[in-house]
């Protein structure tokens, strides 16, 4: 399965077209809706809910984005639904909501966010509610992840759904929890075939990296995170073919 060729021509929105100041909180529902007005791409992420359901939501504590305590994966999904974002109206949606919302209309990538800890083996629930959601939808749809684990058993759940890998240099300061050795290992982005991934998004500070040009070039597409400025945009296009954004509006082709 491979990469559909929306994903390479229209930028796609952060965590959605996202603006709390104007009432839209990062993965929410007003966000999605803007970006499909719109007319971008969308990038959202995925968290477990206490009794297996996907969640639209990055951080693994809810503290940031509700102000309420404690981990998202402590709470059931039918009590989550009921907790508004922070600067929106909408509730935490789940991945079923989210589709519902987009229903094709532009291209979903969706990151599958690490639940193992160590970006290790221990995966698997998170995987198969998103496999499970995604039945059945029609519509541009790719999931990735920074756990090539995730990405392979999601894969394999979902063989229909062009898959990916979330990549970066893997530096200590940004995986604390992440032994040395597996940080090595996953910087030099080695999972590509084991992965059966289709593409890669990787941190637009980490964009020269040799082994980025050398996947490129034997046509594996790149997408890049996560661009903040039109000065930043053209200088990550001169490598990636194409960019996740926020907090600016990336211009789209004619």
């Amino acid at each position: 399965m491979t990469l559909p060729a929306a994903f390479l021509s229209l930028p796609i929105a952060h965590r959605a077209l996202h603006d709390k100041a104007a009432g839209r909180p990062e993965n929410s529902i007003e966000a999605i809706r803007a970006a499909v007005d719109a007319g971008y791409g969308i990038e959202i992420d995925l968290q477990l809910s206490q009794d297996g359901e996907a969640m639209v939501f990055h951080d693994y504590d809810l503290e940031r984005l509700t102000g309420e305590k404690g981990p998202i994966q402590m709470r059931a999904a039918a009590d989550l639904v009921k907790i508004p974002l922070l600067g929106g109206t909408h509730m935490i949606p789940t991945f079923a909501q989210v589709l519902s919302e987009v229903d094709g209309k532009v291209p979903l990538l969706v990151e599958i966010k690490d639940q193992d800890g160590a970006l290790g083996p221990a995966v698997g629930r998170l995987e198969q509610a998103a496999a499970t959601a995604l039945k059945g939808y029609r519509g541009d749809v790719a999931v990735m992840s920074f756990n090539p684990n995730s990405t392979r058993v999601f894969g394999g759940l979902a063989p229909d759904v062009p898959v990916g890998l979330t990549t970066c240099d893997f530096n200590a300061a940004d995986w604390p929890l992440v032994p040395k050795a597996r940080r090595e290992r996953l910087a030099g982005i080695p999972d590509i075939a084991a992965s059966r991934a289709q593409f890669i998004s990787h941190d637009r500070e980490d964009l020269a990296n040799p082994r980025v040009a050398e996947l490129k070039a034997r046509g594996l597409p790149v997408l890049c995170w996560t661009i903040r400025s039109p000065k930043a945009e053209a200088e990550a296009r001169r490598i990636a073919d194409n960019v996740t954004f926020e907090n600016y509006l990336s211009p789209i082709p004619a």
